[in-house]
C-alpha cells in the first residue's frame, strides 16, 4: 500500500512540473518564435551579384517572396503592390523562386536566361535570387507547409523564419508580416 501511495505522489508530481513548465511557456513566450530557417545557400542574384545566404542578409528581418512554380509569380507580384516595395526604401527584401536543381550547368543557365527576360531592369535582376536546389528539403527545412502555394516569409539576420504566409497578399495576411518586420499599419 504505501509503495502504491508513493507512486502516486510521484506521479502528482511530474504532472505538476509539466502543468507549471506549460503555463509559464505560456505566460511568458519567447521573444520570437522561430518556424523553420533558410538553409545555408550560395546563390546569384540575376545581375550574377554572388550571395551566402543567410550569411550576406544586411537588415535585420528580410521579406523573402518565394515561389515554387512559374504560375506563382502573379502572387508574388501582389505582395509587391500590396507593400509597396518597389517605393520603399524601409524594407529589405527578395523574390526567390526555388526551382527543382536540374543537374545541369545549361539548364540552370536557360532557367535564369528566362527570368532575366522577364525582369528587365536591373533593380528588379538585384532583388530576384533564384535558388536551384531539392525544393522539398528546402520546404522542409524553412517550416513551409507545401512547395503547391508560393510563401511571404519573413527572415531574421540569421536566416531563421520569424514569419510565413501562404498565397497572395492580401491585408489580414500583410498585417501580421508587417507586425513582425516592425511596419506597423504604414
Amino acid at each position: 500500500m504505501g509503495h502504491s501511495l508513493q507512486h502516486g505522489k510521484d506521479a502528482l508530481f511530474w504532472f505538476a512540473a509539466v502543468l507549471a513548465a506549460c503555463l509559464l511557456a505560456l505566460g511568458f513566450p519567447s521573444e520570437r518564435s522561430v518556424m523553420g530557417s533558410l538553409p545555408p545557400l550560395t546563390a546569384s542574384d540575376l545581375n550574377h551579384q554572388r550571395l551566402q545566404l543567410p550569411a550576406d542578409l544586411r537588415a535585420d528581418r528580410t521579406l523573402l517572396l518565394i515561389g515554387f512554380d512559374r504560375s506563382h509569380a502573379a502572387e508574388l507580384d501582389t505582395w509587391v503592390r500590396g507593400l509597396r516595395l518597389k517605393e520603399r526604401g524601409d524594407v529589405a527584401w527578395l523574390r526567390m523562386p526555388v526551382i527543382q536543381d536540374p543537374g545541369n550547368a545549361s539548364h540552370r543557365e536557360a532557367m535564369e536566361a528566362m527570368l532575366t527576360a522577364r525582369y528587365p531592369l536591373p533593380g528588379e535582376r538585384a532583388r530576384l535570387v533564384p535558388v536551384f536546389t531539392d525544393r522539398d528539403r528546402f520546404v522542409r527545412h524553412a517550416g513551409l507547409s507545401t512547395s503547391a502555394l508560393p510563401h511571404a516569409v519573413v527572415l531574421g539576420r540569421n536566416g531563421e523564419v520569424l514569419a510565413r504566409v501562404e498565397g497572395g497578399f492580401t491585408e489580414d495576411k500583410a498585417h501580421a508580416l508587417r507586425d513582425t518586420l516592425a511596419l506597423g499599419d504604414r
